[in-house]
């Protein structure tokens, strides 16, 4: 008999309105991992310290949530179970300290520790302090700190689980979401061969099915039902043509920030400097060629050797002196998403002594972004950020004086011209 779920997981993965193509393959996403990591390690840093406070809004805990709940479909309405539910007083990690101490060890254990039994016990350690309204949406900041090991959570992944397996499993509990957990891990096992080693890909399936873009297969046998699935199935091709509007949206973004970075990475070869484009990005193709055509294959030696390396290789686009000595200049496109990973990037680079140069740190965003960064800027948890120098680039600033720079300029006087301290 046809195996329909490897059926049904195909049909996913070659939809190209799936979360498959338009959030697990993104190139955005995984450049996203470190900087949610040291978000993390920010919150353990604050509660451990009694610095963190009694509020969610302004905290370290809801620049890196934000930051998670952008990422595309599945992660949407990720904050939704930590903001502060005043009438429940859920979740109760603001006003009661011992719980947020515990919530801070959680972290802190999640963020050292390697093996799935480790983490493990350091859910059923929280669980059984049954702290009201911290559960297993927690699983979606793990999920970032082991994503081979951790699956996100929420309802639509819940649904997909249920609809695929016909579960039982509830929301709101760890018990039911470890349960859950095993079960996916049998699922990816079983599928490893279309899904992946990160756990990001049977979630997104799972949500796909639980948000009922794609209906599970039938829990009866017989022919006509499976035929009646299959016609069904083939329905999905046609609400991906009914979603081409905000895929082409999804799509034109991601070209507009190819195309900025393009605009960099040719402005910087005119003025004689060595490029390097995003370790992620250089495949990418602009105007007929790779995104990294003339560009450093590699990193120079000496940024090679750096503890935050991996980090440094996401920056959108780096300058780097003829020498090969320094980053003369660094460059995080900014199109919609918040500032929080590029910030973290920079931060990475920053702190790696001198092998940076002073005022040479670009936030390149549209126009109409600068007050939003101005704003994002001043949030406390990037007060570690103030002595950077970090400059707003605004998209209409250079691309009406890229030309006149790269013909007419030398070093960086003609960027930090058309930029604005932040």
């Amino acid at each position: 008999m046809t195996d329909l779920l490897r059926v049904l997981i195909e049909r996913w993965r070659d939809n190209p309105a799936a979360t498959y193509r338009t959030w697990f393959l993104w190139d955005e996403r995984l450049k996203n991992f470190r900087s949610i990591r040291r978000g993390i390690a920010q919150v353990v840093e604050e509660i451990e310290a009694g610095t963190f406070g009694n509020v969610y809004r302004g905290s370290p805990l809801e620049t890196i949530v934000g930051s998670i709940a952008e990422q595309r479909q599945i992660f949407k309405g990720a904050d939704h179970a930590f903001l502060w539910k005043p009438k429940l007083r859920i979740p109760d990690i603001y006003e009661n300290s011992e719980n947020q101490r515990a919530f801070g060890r959680l972290l802190h254990h999640c963020c050292c520790c390697s093996t799935e039994r480790e983490l493990i016990d350091g859910i059923e350690t929280i669980d059984r302090l049954a702290i009201k309204g911290l559960g297993p949406a927690v699983a979606n900041l793990l999920y970032f700190l082991h994503p081979t090991l951790m699956p996100p959570f929420n309802t639509a992944i819940v649904n997909g689980f249920n609809a695929v397996t016909g579960s039982k499993v509830k929301l709101g509990r760890w018990d039911q979401y470890l349960a859950m957990r095993a079960g996916m891990l049998r699922l990816n096992q079983d599928y490893r061969d279309l899904l992946s080693n990160d756990l990001g890909a049977i979630a997104g399936f799972l949500f796909d099915v639980g948000t009922e873009r794609f209906s599970a297969p039938p829990v009866t046998d017989g022919d006509a039902a499976r035929e009646a699935w299959l016609a069904d199935l083939s329905k999905a091709r046609e609400t991906a043509k009914k979603l081409e509007g905000s895929i082409a949206a999804a799509r034109e973004n991601d070209r507009t920030h190819t195309e900025i970075q393009a605009w960099l990475r040719d402005l910087g070869l005119a003025l004689g400097y060595k490029v390097w484009v995003a370790a992620n990005d250089r495949g990418r193709t602009y105007d007929g060629s790779r995104l990294a055509a003339g560009c450093l294959d590699t990193l120079p030696a000496s940024i090679e050797s750096l503890s935050g390396v991996e980090s440094i290789r996401l920056i959108d686009i780096l300058w780097i002196e003829p020498d090969d000595t320094r980053v003369i200049a660094a460059f995080e496109v900014e199109h919609t998403t918040s500032i929080y990973s590029g910030i973290v990037r920079m931060l990475d680079l920053a702190l790696s002594g001198d092998l940076h140069a002073a005022g040479g740190l670009f936030l390149v965003a549209p126009d109409t972004r600068e007050e939003e960064v101005r704003a994002q800027l001043h949030r406390p948890a990037f007060s570690r950020v103030a002595d950077l120098q970090v400059r707003f680039l605004p998209y209409g600033e250079l691309e009406r004086h890229k030309d006149a720079i790269a013909r007419f300029g030398s070093g960086m006087k003609g960027i930090q011209g058309i930029s604005r301290v932040l």
